[in-house]
């Protein structure tokens, strides 16, 4: 015998699609959901994340900013120091030099030349003074050419001039003072000799 299946094969069909779509439509909603929920949450952990490391960065970036501040502040006292010892140091080796300087004018001062000033600037010296001829003045560049210690006699000026009744020439002179060390190697010549 043959059945005949008189029922609406595809009236089913179709409602079980329509079953079949709905539970996967829901099971895709459910999927997404949980995917942007996942998504979300890991966008916002590594903001977080992101922004500790920003706080992080922003405390050692201020540490850091002190740190150079007083890198700063040592550098400005090393260089303070330095300066001050370069200039205890520049004292330390010309200070014999004022005394060699004094002990040649005593010793190169020929008689009739009076010194009314004496000024140094450097290794430059400037003397102004008096003295009773030209032919003085003249003894006196001859000595300091002559001194160990003294060198490059230069008159700037002389002139006549009365003191107390008594003519004198007047004179300014700039001569330099040699080097310690170069001084100190070259024979000592007594003054008024040439060499």
């Amino acid at each position: 015998m043959i059945r005949v299946n008189l029922l609406p094969h595809r009236a089913e069909k179709r409602r079980a699609r329509q079953v079949q779509f709905t539970v996967f439509s829901g099971i895709s909603l459910a999927l997404g959901v949980l995917v942007v929920g996942f998504v979300h949450m890991l966008i916002s952990s590594q903001i977080s994340y992101q922004e500790r490391r920003n706080e992080y960065l922003k405390q050692e970036i201020v540490v850091l900013d002190k740190q150079i501040a007083e890198i700063k502040k040592l550098r400005e006292q090393t260089q303070s120091l330095l300066a001050r010892k370069t200039v205890v140091e520049d004292l330390q080796s010309t200070r014999s030099s004022v005394v060699h300087l004094l002990d040649q004018m005593l010793r190169i001062l020929p008689d009739g030349v009076y010194l009314r000033s004496l000024k140094q600037s450097g290794n430059k010296i400037s003397l102004v003074g008096h003295a009773q001829s030209n032919a003085r003045v003249s003894t006196l560049m001859r000595s300091i050419e002559d001194s160990p210690w003294l060198d490059s006699p230069t008159l700037v000026e002389i002139h006549a001039s009365t003191a107390a009744g008594a003519r004198l020439s007047e004179f300014s002179l700039n001569f330099n003072l040699t080097k310690q060390e170069a001084a100190a190697s070259a024979p000592a010549k007594p003054a008024g000799t040439k060499g």
